[in-house]
């Protein structure tokens, strides 16, 4: 029999009688990467804390003329004690089948029976290997989400208590401990990424992994591979399997940031695996199921969404079972006031400064201005000014708004503008600003890079 079990595999026979053990030898050294014997079950455990096997081989019975298998489930429960992904294969006499039935009920993988066939046991065995790849990669998996988990929890919560900023947090407790998908709608800049987290810290989620991917920025050949995974060889420089960001969510929350910038073609193959609540890796066979709770954000609004020629609705449909409308800083001024406060003394501790306040002209001109950048741009204003600023006292003057720095405009926008208009317009005077400098015109609009790329292209400046 032709058996492609992997070169490293580890197998270990325990057994009392020398004959069976120099069968199993001879056999298994053919087709598994090392064969290791142990005729008295007393090292056992030993053995197993020294070594890492794939798979232990174990007989019932080892006393003289026992046929109870009570010596075989005493060691079986002693080594998934130590080790509760070791795999455990067990020999038995076949009057013992119905025993080794029970044992596996108690946490053996299979079992096979003395005197054994040997392309059953090599095919139990190999079945055991996989299985062992399986719980050691799954136990893997999902130790490293419990540590991007810790590394990516934040404590920041959501601040205002404006009337809209109050909408939004309720939306949040009432959605978050459910499993329902969530769309959060807003301008760059209004916080989706924290409404996300915030969806994700009050869910039962919460102590599994938080991963954001840019839909924006992943191009379109790598999709798949990004959020579905691949394996070794499915395309050039493809040189070992990886875990995509569907499976790496397993069993916490997956953020598709910008997924209105997701291509047409690319949002049915989204839609497909969020039906199905399966993926494919590139260059496999095989579905691999999917367990994350989804969130989505997007800076379309409703009628962009609308439009069949830039947006699934069936997509629309799956993602938007709960949706969060944000509001940009000019529709809840209220909140300006306490998140100045909230940001100047989050700064002052980042740089080991002594805390500073704000004067009263420079809170009124802060209120007036019209933060295109909305909180993202506050911030940034607030960090610089207090790196920058020399006194306890932060004046109007710290904060550099520059040509952005205007009162709100209450005249409108006449009927035939067209908000691309208003955009191509607010993309160039950027630029122009910052001389072509696409990281500070990035930073001044509330855009990352890769938007303000995709935006740079779109209108050709």
């Amino acid at each position: 029999m032709t058996i492609l079990a992997p070169s490293s595999a580890r197998i270990l026979v325990v057994d009392d009688e020398e004959d069976i053990l120099q069968a199993a030898r001879l056999l298994l050294k053919r087709h598994f990467g090392s064969v290791h014997t142990l005729r008295d079950p007393s090292s056992l455990l030993e053995r197993v804390r020294q070594s890492a096997f794939d798979v232990l081989l174990l007989d019932m019975n080892f006393a003289p003329g026992a046929d109870d298998g009570a010596e075989g489930l005493k060691w079986l429960s002693q080594v998934l004690a130590l080790d509760p992904q070791a795999v455990v294969v067990l020999v038995t006499a076949h009057s013992g089948v119905e025993l080794a039935v029970q044992a596996m009920k108690q946490g053996a993988a299979d079992f096979v029976t003395k005197p054994w066939e040997n392309e059953r046991l090599l095919a139990t065995l190999l079945a055991a290997v996989n299985l062992r790849r399986s719980r050691t990669e799954a136990f893997e998996l999902r130790k490293r989400n419990r540590g991007l988990a810790a590394a990516t929890h934040t404590d920041s919560e959501m601040i205002g208590t404006s009337p809209a900023a109050l909408r939004v947090l309720d939306t949040i407790r009432r959605a978050a401990p459910t499993d329902a998908n969530v769309l959060i709608l807003g301008e760059n800049g209004t916080g989706k990424e924290l409404v996300a987290r915030e969806v994700h810290r009050h869910s039962r989620r919460a102590q599994e992994v938080f991963l954001r991917v840019d839909l924006g920025a992943v191009p379109p050949q790598l999709f798949e591979s990004e959020l579905f995974g691949h394996r070794r060889g499915a395309f050039t420089d493809a040189k070992e399997d990886r875990v995509g960001l569907f499976r790496a969510a397993a069993g916490g929350t997956l953020f598709l940031d910008e997924i209105g910038n997701l291509p047409l073609h690319l949002q049915s193959k989204l839609l497909t695996a969020l039906e199905r609540r399966e993926v494919v890796p590139v260059g496999a066979n095989k579905p691999e199921p999917i367990d994350v709770r989804l969130v989505c954000a997007t800076n379309l609004d409703p009628e962009q969404l609308a439009d069949p020629d830039r947006f699934r609705e069936d997509l629309l449909y799956r993602i938007n079972t709960v949706e969060i409308a944000l509001p940009p800083l000019r529709e809840r001024r209220e909140d300006i006031p306490l998140l100045l406060q909230h940001f100047i003394a989050i700064y002052a501790q980042k740089y080991n400064f002594p805390n500073k306040r704000l004067s009263a002209a420079a809170l009124e001109d802060l209120l007036a201005h019209s933060w295109p950048g909305n909180v993202r741009a506050l911030r940034h204003a607030v960090e610089r000014a207090v790196i920058f600023s020399e006194g306890a006292v932060l004046q109007a003057t710290d904060f550099s708004l520059g040509a952005q720095r205007m009162k709100v405009i209450a005249k409108p926008l006449p009927e035939a503008s067209r908000l691309d208009d208003v955009e191509k317009s607010a993309i160039a005077r950027a630029l122009e600003q910052h001389q072509g400098n696409v990281s500070r015109a990035a930073e001044a609009l509330g855009l990352t890079r890769a938007s303000l790329y995709r935006r740079k292209e779109k209108y050709g400046l």
